[in-house]
């Protein structure tokens, strides 16, 4: 069976490393895996046998839907580049990947890596109320948001995002005195990095031998988290490790992970942090951090956007290490729902059902 995985980039991202990680799942399992992407950007590894398809010619629009839909539309003109199914994710891509579907005739699921209270504008509003209805199956990441897209869509499931690396049981590893965050910086508001250098400015006043380090991409981003370091005098104390193909290896020596966003799907650098046993700390937003942490047995869950309180359960994690071992030893435990195994499984369940109808 053919599948196409359709997405605008491959570059750092949540969503891309999923998309990666169901790929080589897929391909492994048997099926003929292709990715299509729109725009430059490849950072995560991919079996030598899925093929790579770069529809990155947009000379004249710089618009992913727009200039992509063309592409994408003379690319399946040819009948044989056709797949049986089209697997499409993030953003808008659906507004070019659903059209051309049903020109083709082709089967397709979309996919949401957010929850639909994140953004609601005239254009997620179109896409969601007009196009999902003509898809063959809908995937979201928790239950928070099945009944809303159920609404547009009868074949909606829930597919939560798989961790990807494998679980790490040791509890003797060294920890180092240091708070991580994983991001791209550009999206500064979306996961609170704004808030969590006020978060490093207030811990600095009871723990100044514990240092924030930040791991992500963001040329955009940076320079104002920057500005914001200079104002409360943190140099040193707050750093930047950029774009790393060697997170797993930094979390297994990281103190405490922290979630900062305003809203997530499914955060995939959580589950992530947990697998590799981080003590973990989050802000309870809307969907997704409740789904990964059991409050006060797996890790910490924080009023959402409450600096105050997330500095008082920093500095009880930091003053209490027997509660910060016994997250460590719990988390990866407590996962098993969230393995690429299980995950992959439900992804072959949909497509058996997408396919048989």
């Amino acid at each position: 069976m053919k599948i196409d995985f359709l997405i605008s980039k491959m570059s750092d991202g949540g969503a891309q490393r999923v998309v990666s990680l169901l790929a080589n799942y897929l391909d492994e399992a048997g099926y003929s895996v292709r990715i299509i992407t729109f725009t430059d950007g490849d950072h995560y590894p991919l079996n030598e046998s899925i093929e790579r398809v770069r529809l990155h010619n947009q000379p004249l629009v710089k618009s992913v839907v727009f200039s992509g839909f063309f592409s994408l539309l003379k690319f399946y003109r040819k009948k044989s580049n056709r797949p049986d199914l089209m697997s499409s994710h993030i953003d808008l891509l659906g507004y070019l990947t659903i059209p051309i579907a049903k020109i083709f005739r082709i089967k397709i699921i979309v996919s949401e890596h957010n929850n639909h209270l994140s953004r609601y504008t005239y254009q997620e509003k179109f896409l969601w109320n007009f196009l999902y209805p003509l898809a063959n199956a809908v995937t979201v990441l928790t239950s928070f948001d099945l009944p809303y897209f159920l609404k547009k869509n009868k074949k909606t499931v829930v597919m939560p995002n798989p961790y990807s690396f494998s679980i790490n049981t040791s509890t003797e590893t060294p920890r180092k005195k240091e708070i991580m965050a994983i991001g791209n910086l550009n999206r500064i508001h979306h996961k609170g990095f704004d808030n969590l250098i006020i978060i490093a400015k207030e811990l600095r006043k009871a723990h100044p031998d514990w240092k924030f380090t930040i791991v992500g991409a963001g040329s955009t981003g940076k320079p104002e988290l920057e500005r914001q370091i200079d104002e409360f005098g943190l140099e040193g104390y707050v750093s930047f490790l950029g774009y790393r193909e060697d997170v797993r290896e930094l979390l297994m020596q990281t103190g405490i992970y922290i979630l900062c966003s305003r809203f997530e799907g499914l955060p995939m650098t959580l589950l992530e942090a947990m697998s590799q046993g981080v003590p973990c700390i989050a802000y309870d937003c809307i969907s997704g951090p409740s789904d990964v942490i059991e409050n006060g047995k797996t890790g910490l869950l924080i009023e959402n956007q409450n600096i105050d309180e997330m500095v008082k359960g920093l500095n009880y994690l930091i003053e209490n290490p027997q509660i910060r071992k016994e997250f460590e030893r719990r988390a990866p435990e407590s996962l098993e729902k969230f393995s690429l195994h299980n995950i992959g499984t439900k992804w072959k369940t949909l497509i058996s059902e997408v396919n048989s109808h």
